[in-house]
């Protein structure tokens, strides 16, 4: 299998990571009148043709460890598992994530979700394998978490969000972002340890244990869907233009490409799976500048609301700059 060999080309892996878990989202945009909870559908299949994709491409070529169907064949029971429980973790996550943006907003579910599970993710991950230096690590998660909270008072302020939080949107919140951070040490644990195989056949394992969750857990936000909204039939699946399937399952494969490379970024000896999981969560400001200078959702905000956009992308540079040289120093 292909495992970068310097520090260059890893950080290079964790950017790309960063790029495809910021952007996915867009593929959601870009079918307006789909159901999430049809949209994921699609969405699995393409996470299952992303992590199968790269396996059989990266995964078995290269001179590193094993190539991909050896390593998927031969891996230790302990690895299949927790890949599997990684996956399984993830889904629900994912899937509550969704539910408490259309239930508080953006503005509240997004910065509380993810700014929990970064924190949760990278002090977990860095307690399994501690690589890189310690105070330009965390210092610099901290310096991205004061960039979360910039991004949501521009939301506030975007919004005008005058209203009482939903009580319950801010807990779903909360239990989305513990759950967010707690599959990546599933994942770091399913790639360490004798038998152990490498990033390309924990990433199937670990989507066959998305779609396998999936299946109950999709359905039962269909019949009973937390935002409120009426419940969702599956005839709509088969009845949407076959361009919504499209996306949707480009939204799998793009999400899966830059799980695969943070996951291989990960393995390098000098990184760890602490710094490839702080960089890649660097995503969420990705979303934000597709979200400003793409979609132009800020186009009519307050000057006030601008201000914070732009010390929310100084300051996420600047912690992401401190993450990245933590496995330099």
């Amino acid at each position: 299998m292909y495992q970068p060999e310097n520090y260059a080309v890893t950080l290079a892996f964790m950017i790309l990571s960063m790029l495809c878990w910021g952007s996915w989202a867009n593929t959601v945009k870009l079918v307006p009148g789909y159901r999430f909870q049809l949209f994921y559908w699609d969405y699995v299949i393409g996470l299952l043709t992303g992590a199968l994709g790269w396996a059989v491409s990266l995964g078995s070529f290269g001179s590193t460890g094993h190539p991909f169907v050896a390593d998927f064949l031969h891996a230790a029971p302990k690895s299949i598992l927790f890949a599997v429980i990684g996956g399984v973790i993830f889904n629900v996550a994912n899937l509550l994530l969704v539910a408490a943006i259309d239930i508080a907003g953006l503005a509240v579910a997004f910065p509380v979700g993810i700014g929990i599970a970064l924190v949760v993710g990278a002090v977990s991950s860095y307690l399994i394998s501690p690589n890189g230096n310690a105070l330009l690590l965390f210092g610099g998660i901290a310096v991205v978490l004061a960039a979360i909270v910039c991004d949501a008072i521009a939301y506030r302020e975007r919004e005008g969000e005058k209203a009482t939080l939903s009580r319950r949107g801010v807990i779903i919140s909360v239990i989305s972002g513990l759950l967010m951070g707690s599959f990546y040490p599933f994942v770091a644990g399913a790639m360490s340890g004798t038998g152990a195989p490498g990033p390309y056949a924990v990433s199937v394992y670990f989507v066959i244990g998305v779609a396998l969750c999936c299946i109950p857990v999709n359905f039962l936000l269909m019949r009973h869907p937390l935002d409120g909204k009426a419940p969702v039939a599956m005839r709509g699946y088969t009845r949407a233009h076959p361009r919504w399937h499209l996306w949707g399952i480009a939204g799998g494969v793009v999400w899966c490409t830059g799980a695969v490379f943070n996951f291989v970024a990960s393995q390098a000896h000098v990184v760890g799976p602490a710094v490839s999981y702080s960089i890649g969560q660097g995503a969420t400001m990705i979303s934000a500048a597709w979200g400003v200078f793409v979609w132009r959702e800020f186009a009519s905000a307050s000057s006030r609301a601008k201000t914070f956009l732009v010390w929310m992308f100084v300051l996420f540079l600047s912690g992401l700059s401190l993450v990245a040289l933590a496995p330099v120093f």
